[in-house]
């Protein structure tokens, strides 16, 4: 027993080497409890997610039932879009030409009540124009050359007119500055979207009758919902009955009518069809 003697060297190295190694098993067991404690809680969060949602796997016994929810309203918003064409030999007499035009329209319809917000310009387009010359000719074909001409300026402006009621006068006005064109008079809803939530909810208590009895002929019973989908619907468009070339015949030197162009609005139809898949059991 040297080493007891000298110190007892042997021995204490064997007793740092055992807690040396209790330490590192202690470490791999605290490891090995964190990882099963995290697998059990992706497991149990995987189940939920099936009961819950489907798991992504569609069930064996399921059944797909139909709604359909309509809801009408009277467009309160009109629109419309009127358009100033101009010809000059130079960029410059061109754009000023168009530019005095809708200005004298825009103030006319702000002067009606018409918010600056409510007026925006949708197209500005300049484009030179062309024309075939014929040049000296000296033996047959003869040739020609292309000569710039001028420029052509095409701009729109598109209107919103809240009050339906001027929607007809807001016609006359612009087509009484010159404008040249006058397209797209449309009606529309603002709150549109609750609206439409209220169609998909007619829809969606339509489908979920339809499926409360079919389980009850079947002599099922409905587990849960586990697909859903939503045909995309939007209201038709309301367009005035009178013709746009009437109300621009009239605004531009025709006969002079006795009132603004009727523009009735009518009434707007919103849909929504829903589809609904139930797992039954």
């Amino acid at each position: 027993m040297e080493s007891d003697t000298q110190g007892n060297g042997p021995v204490q190295d064997g007793r740092d080497t055992l807690l040396t190694s209790a330490r590192i098993q202690g470490a791999l067991t605290l490891v090995l409890i964190l990882l099963a404690a995290f697998l059990f809680a992706g497991t149990i969060n995987s189940l939920k997610a099936y009961n819950y949602i489907g798991g992504g796997i569609a069930p064996s016994n399921a059944v797909t039932v139909s709604g359909e929810g309509e809801v009408f309203a009277v467009p309160d918003t009109a629109e419309f879009t009127f358009s100033i064409i101009e010809e000059a030999s130079t960029v410059a007499e061109v754009q000023q030409n168009a530019t005095d035009k809708a200005n004298a329209a825009i103030e006319a319809l702000k002067e009606r009540g018409i918010e600056e917000k409510d007026i925006k310009t949708v197209a500005y387009e300049l484009h030179p124009m062309y024309e075939w010359q014929p040049a000296t000719c000296v033996r047959y074909p003869c040739d020609r050359k292309r000569v710039q001409t001028g420029f052509s300026l095409n701009q729109s402006i598109r209107v919103k007119v809240s009050d339906l009621d001027e929607a007809g006068e807001m016609l006359e006005i612009v087509t009484g500055k010159g404008v040249q064109s006058v397209s797209g008079l449309t009606f529309t809803i603002a709150d549109e979207d609750s609206l439409k939530a209220e169609a998909r909810k007619q829809a969606i208590d339509e489908a979920r009758e339809k499926a409360e009895q079919l389980a009850s002929d079947l002599d099922v019973s409905l587990v849960r919902i586990v697909g859903f989908s939503e045909d995309r619907t939007w209201p038709s468009p309301m367009y005035a009955a009178r013709s746009m070339d009437e109300a621009l015949d009239a605004g531009m030197g025709g006969a002079e009518p006795e009132a603004s162009p009727a523009v009735p609005a009518g009434e707007s139809r919103i849909v929504s069809n829903v589809h609904i898949t139930y797992e039954i059991r």
